[in-house]
C-alpha cells in the first residue's frame, strides 16, 4: 500500500507541533519503509512546554536542535527546520524524508524534495492543512501512533453502516480495483493498496479503527475476497472484488 521502502531516512521532528505521545508509535512506523540515519527535533528547548519531550530524546536518540524565538508570534522554529532539510537534501545522503509537523508552512519543502526523486512521509494529526498533506508521498495521521490504550484521542472502529455512508473511502477502494482488476472484475489486494496510496496520500486503514487494509474492506461489507496460491506455489494471493460484479 505504501511506496517502496527508502532505505536512509531524514527525520525532522517539529516539537511545538507534535506531541511526546506518538514518538514510540513514530518510530516504529518510520522502522518500515527505511532507517532513520538522521533524527532531529526542533523547538525551544528552554520553554516548559517542551519539557515532556526530553525523556523520549534520550530514549529514541532523537538530536534536540535549539532554536531560540527572537520576535514574538513568529515561528524561528519552521525556518530552522526548512534549511536543515534542504542542507541534507542536497548531501545527497538520503533516500526520502519524514517531517514530523502539522503546519502547512512546510507544504513546499515537501513538494521541493519529491521534485528532486526522493519520498517524503508526512506526519500530523488530523487538523493538518490538505495543502500539506497532499505534498507529501504518503501521510499518516498521528492519531493511530499515539501510546497507551487510554489515549482520549484514540481512533474509533467504524461500523460497516458507517463506512458504506462515507462515499469517499468506498469510491476510492472501488476506482483501486477497477483500476487493477481482470475481465472478471477480481484484483490482487497489494496492487489495489498501492492505487489507494498513489489517489490519497493520507489513507491509512487505522483512519477508521483497522490494523489492515484486509479488514478494513471486509468490514464494508460491500466487497468479496478470496484466497488463491501464487504462481511459485507456496505463497498466497488474496483477491478482492465488487460485490455488484457479482
Amino acid at each position: 500500500m505504501a511506496s517502496e521502502p527508502a532505505d536512509r531516512l531524514a527525520v525532522l521532528i517539529d516539537a511545538d507541533n507534535a506531541q511526546p505521545t506518538i514518538v514510540e508509535g513514530l518510530m516504529t512506523e518510520i522502522a518500515k519503509y527505511g532507517t532513520a540515519s538522521v533524527k532531529r527535533i526542533y523547538g525551544d528547548w528552554t520553554q516548559p512546554s517542551l519539557k515532556r519531550w526530553k525523556e523520549s530524546l534520550l530514549e529514541y536518540s532523537i538530536l534536540p536542535m535549539q532554536q531560540f524565538g527572537y520576535t514574538k508570534g513568529k515561528n524561528s522554529t519552521d525556518s530552522a527546520m526548512i534549511i536543515d532539510a534542504m542542507d541534507l537534501l542536497y548531501s545527497g545522503n538520503f533516500d526520502g524524508f519524514c517531517i514530523v509537523s502539522s503546519d502547512s508552512d512546510f507544504t513546499r519543502l515537501a513538494s521541493r524534495i519529491r521534485e528532486t526523486g526522493l519520498i517524503v512521509y508526512g506526519f500530523g494529526e488530523q487538523k493538518t492543512p490538505d495543502a500539506f498533506v497532499s505534498a507529501c508521498d504518503k501521510f499518516i495521521y498521528t492519531e493511530v501512533l499515539r501510546a497507551g490504550e487510554d489515549e482520549p484521542q484514540k481512533i474509533k472502529r467504524k461500523s460497516a453502516g458507517e463506512l458504506k455512508q462515507d462515499a469517499r473511502l468506498v469510491n476510492l477502494i472501488r476506482n483501486a480495483i477497477d483500476a487493477s482488476s481482470d475481465d472478471d472484475g477480481w484484483a490482487t489486494l497489494g496492487p489495489v493498496g498501492s492505487n489507494i496510496a498513489k489517489q490519497s496520500p493520507q489513507f491509512d486503514p487505522r483512519n477508521y479503527g483497522y490494523r489492515k487494509l484486509r479488514e478494513l474492506i471486509i468490514a464494508t461489507k460491500l466487497f468479496e475476497l478470496q484466497e488463491k496460491r501464487a504462481a511459485d506455489g507456496q505463497s498466497k494471493l488474496i483477491l478482492v472484488r465488487d460485490m455488484r460484479r457479482k
